[in-house]
């Protein structure tokens, strides 16, 4: 049976999604969890490769469980959360179509990059958000981010170390909106959400990063546009840090779960 797991992780201490030699993985903690409970290996297939310290609130991914084990769909989320450690856990369970693959039929991906403005460092939003000491202007803001919006060359915004065929990519929505902690009373902070159908490696993080520069005034539009067209990477400001980035969802155009 292929089997579609919605799955949720605080990505702090795993050396990220894929599994390595040396380093803990979440796709390593789920076939564990899987031999563990069932009996056997099987291969688990991510909608996308989080890098190490990057969270998800919804990867999902799939898996082959074999045909003689019987066990409700449903039920087998609670099965692999037996035996998880506490801080990665299977959400939804549900049986998929046998064609399936969470990688190859997704349509879109959300990520959330997570930003609050203080003087000093609050511990309680530390784990998941960056401290950034300036508030931005919110305008200049959405005016980087619908620079970003659309099928353009990400060359710029992209890492070294990636070995892709083509670094054009769709981004259909960047979106900026503000928060507020209800445990730290008076700290304002941003959400930049970027709906796309695929992303090169550190793209979101490097597109937050130029976002929150425009919007301090450090980096001009013209920078953003001139990026764009050439591919040079020096234009741009620095790689925000994983912890702020979060996986918010995988798109596949049907529903997963019921």
């Amino acid at each position: 049976m292929n089997t579609v797991l919605l799955v949720a992780y605080d990505g702090t201490n795993f050396s990220g999604w894929q599994v390595q030699a040396n380093g803990r993985t979440v796709q390593g903690e789920l076939e564990r969890a899987i031999g563990e409970s069932f009996g056997s290996f099987s291969r688990v297939t991510g909608s996308g490769r989080t890098d190490a310290g990057v969270h998800a609130a919804g990867q999902v991914c799939n898996f082959a469980l074999a045909d003689e084990i019987k066990i409700s769909p449903g039920r087998i989320a609670d099965a692999l959360n037996a035996k998880l450690p506490p801080d990665v856990r299977v959400l939804e369970s549900a049986a998929a179509p046998e064609e399936f693959d969470a990688c190859r039929s997704a349509k879109k991906k959300t990520y959330r990059y997570s930003v609050y403005f203080s003087r000093r460092e609050n511990p309680l939003l530390e784990r998941y958000a960056v401290r950034f000491g300036e508030s931005p202007d919110f305008a200049r803001m959405g005016e980087c981010a619908r620079l970003l919006e659309g099928e353009h060359d990400f060359a710029a915004f992209s890492s070294t170390g990636s070995s892709v065929k083509t670094t054009v990519r769709t981004v259909y929505s960047v979106e900026t909106a503000p928060w507020a902690d209800e445990y730290a009373e008076g700290v304002l902070g941003v959400h930049i959400e970027v709906c796309g159908g695929g992303f090169l490696y550190n793209m979101v993080r490097i597109m937050a990063g130029a976002i929150l520069e425009c919007g301090t005034g450090k980096l001009p539009l013209s920078a953003v546009e001139e990026a764009l067209r050439t591919g040079n990477r020096e234009l741009l400001g620095k790689t925000m840090p994983a912890k702020g980035l979060t996986l918010l969802r995988a798109e596949y155009g049907f529903p997963l779960f019921g």
